[in-house]
């Protein structure tokens, strides 16, 4: 019917860029994903953290890495995210 109707839906996955922290666990990093907001009231900016388990199946993201994480199915008790992609290399 409409142009609207017939255009494919592409699911929205949550993705975010942090910097591996800790590798010592076999396929698993830490992730530390860091973001700059603006307090509500007094408006500093402030800046929040956030630490990540992600999945990585090879084992190509080292301590000081910059990747790229997206959130996927549970894989155990604390990580749903999986490493899509090394972007910077420490």
């Amino acid at each position: 019917m409409s142009e609207a109707q017939t255009a494919v839906k592409t699911p929205l996955i949550a993705t975010e860029t942090g910097r591996v922290v800790s590798d010592k666990m076999t396929k698993t990093v830490t992730v530390l994903v860091e973001r700059r907001v603006k307090h509500p009231l007094y408006g500093k900016v402030v800046t929040k953290s956030q630490k990540y388990h992600a999945h990585d199946e090879t084992s190509t993201a080292k301590e000081g890495d910059l990747v790229e994480i997206k959130a996927c199915r549970p894989f155990s008790k604390t990580k749903s995210w999986t490493v899509s992609k090394v972007i910077e290399k420490a």
